[in-house]
């Protein structure tokens, strides 16, 4: 049986279902931007695309300042990102037994306001985040350095 030495995780949809955090506000940046009302099943094929791939998806004309205002909604979403089920238990365990690090498109202040402040940092070895690598995923770059770390 082959032993593994760690985990690397992403965060949103693998420790923190932050669906709800991200697309409702999104929601309003549509409305806002294009006056256009989306339902929340229709922002869900956003769920997946990195936030300015959205933007170019919407064809917004100021790409930087809109994604900027959606990520101050999504911080400022009052539910927040949630921990799923089970997760701590999940990680406290891995923890005795291999290192556990997070790479993530996450900004370090995103990564502070969600991991931290639940303190599920205290199991990672190490967080690459959008404001470690200019590559982001899919790019290698990121998982790169989380092992070179």
């Amino acid at each position: 049986m082959k032993k593994y030495k760690a985990v690397i995780y992403d965060i949103d949809g693998t420790i923190l279902d932050t669906l709800k955090m991200n697309m409702i506000p999104l929601q309003r940046i549509i409305k806002e931007e294009l006056g256009i009302d989306y339902s929340y099943e229709q922002v869900l094929k956003f769920a997946s695309y990195p936030g300015m791939k959205v933007m170019d998806e919407l064809n917004i004309k100021d790409k930087e300042k809109t994604y900027a205002r959606w990520v101050q909604y999504v911080n400022d979403y009052e539910e927040g990102a949630a921990v799923y089920l089970g997760i701590r238990e999940v990680l406290e365990t891995v923890h005795k037994y291999m290192r556990q690090a997070v790479v993530s498109a996450k900004t370090k202040k995103q990564y502070e306001i969600d991991v931290v402040s639940k303190g599920l940092d205290q199991f990672m070895e190490t967080a690459v985040l959008a404001d470690d690598t200019t590559l982001h995923k899919p790019d290698p770059a990121p998982i790169l350095l989380c092992l070179e770390r």
